[in-house]
C-alpha cells in the first residue's frame, strides 16, 4: 500500500508540474500554480461565451491567462530546470513539432547532432525514472520518525542547507520563537535564515490555499501574529511562500 501510495503522489506531483494546476481531492478545488485561480468542482465556469466545467475550465484558465506551460517551465528560476540555453532552444523548436532537419537548420548544426541531442534527453529521462524507483524502495524502509526531512514549500526559489530540518528541529524553533501557537504569536524573528523558513511556514499555514486576499487582509492576519507585520509580509513574498499581483493588489499561497 505504501508503495502505491508513493507512486500515485509522484504521478500526481509530476501532472501538477505539466499542467500548471493541482487538484486538491480534499477540498474539490483545482487551483492554478501561476496566479491561484480555484475552480470548484461540481461548479461550472463562463470563459469566452461558453460554460465548462472545473477542470476544463482551469485548463483554458492556464492556456489563456499564462501561455505555454513549456515556456513557464523553460524561463523558471528553479534550480532544477538545469537546460542550457541551447538545450531549451532545442527543446522549444521540438515542442513546435520540426523535424529534425529544420531543427539543425535553425540551431546551424548537422541533423545528426540534433539526433544526438534527443538520444541524450531520453537517456536522461530513463536514469531519472530509475532514480526515482530507487529512491522509492528505499524510503520504503522504517527510518525513525525523528530523522524524516520536512518538505520544502513548493514556492521555494533555491533549496539549499537551509532546508535541512527534522521535525524535532522545527518543533524547537517554533517552540524557541512563539509564545503560543493557537493563536499563532510569534515573541521574535530570528536572524538566522534557517529559523525564519521554519516560522514562515509555520505562519503561511494561516492562509488558505486556493484563496485569494487583499494586502489589507494580509496585513490583518499578519499584524495578529506579530507587530512587525511587514516585515513578515516581505519574507512571505522573498522566500515563495506568497505570491503576489505586480500592484500588490492580490495575495495567495503559492502552489
Amino acid at each position: 500500500m505504501k508503495a502505491t501510495n508513493h507512486t500515485t503522489e509522484r504521478n500526481a506531483a509530476i501532472d501538477a508540474i505539466k499542467n500548471g494546476y493541482t487538484c486538491d481531492d480534499e477540498t474539490g478545488r483545482y487551483i492554478c500554480s501561476d496566479c491561484g485561480a480555484v475552480f470548484e468542482k461540481g461548479e461550472v465556469y463562463l470563459l469566452d461565451g461558453r460554460y465548462f466545467e472545473a477542470c476544463r475550465a482551469v485548463r483554458l484558465h492556464r492556456e489563456r491567462e499564462h501561455g505555454s506551460r513549456l515556456e513557464a517551465l523553460l524561463s523558471s528560476d528553479s534550480k532544477y530546470a538545469a537546460f542550457t540555453d541551447h538545450q531549451k532552444t532545442l527543446l522549444r523548436l521540438m515542442h513546435d513539432g520540426l523535424s529534425d532537419k529544420e531543427i539543425a537548420e535553425q540551431l546551424e548544426v548537422s541533423p545528426s547532432t540534433v539526433r544526438h541531442q534527443k538520444f541524450m534527453f531520453r537517456e536522461k529521462e530513463k536514469q531519472a525514472r530509475m532514480y526515482l524507483a530507487v529512491y522509492e524502495l528505499a524510503a520504503e524502509g522504517r527510518q525513525p520518525a525523528e530523522d524524516e526531512l520536512m518538505p520544502v514549500h513548493a514556492g521555494a526559489r533555491m533549496v539549499d542547507d537551509r532546508y535541512i530540518v527534522t521535525p524535532p528541529e522545527r518543533d524547537r524553533i517554533l517552540h524557541n520563537a512563539f509564545d503560543s501557537l493557537a493563536p499563532l504569536r510569534l515573541t521574535h524573528f530570528p536572524p538566522k535564515q534557517k529559523k525564519k523558513l521554519v516560522i514562515l511556514n509555520r505562519i503561511s499555514e494561516e492562509f488558505e490555499a486556493g484563496r485569494e486576499y487583499s494586502e489589507k487582509e494580509v496585513n490583518g492576519i499578519l499584524g495578529e501574529i506579530y507587530d512587525d507585520y511587514v516585515t513578515l509580509r516581505r519574507y512571505l513574498i522573498e522566500y515563495g511562500f506568497l505570491d503576489r499581483t505586480r500592484d500588490c493588489s492580490r495575495y495567495w499561497v503559492k502552489n
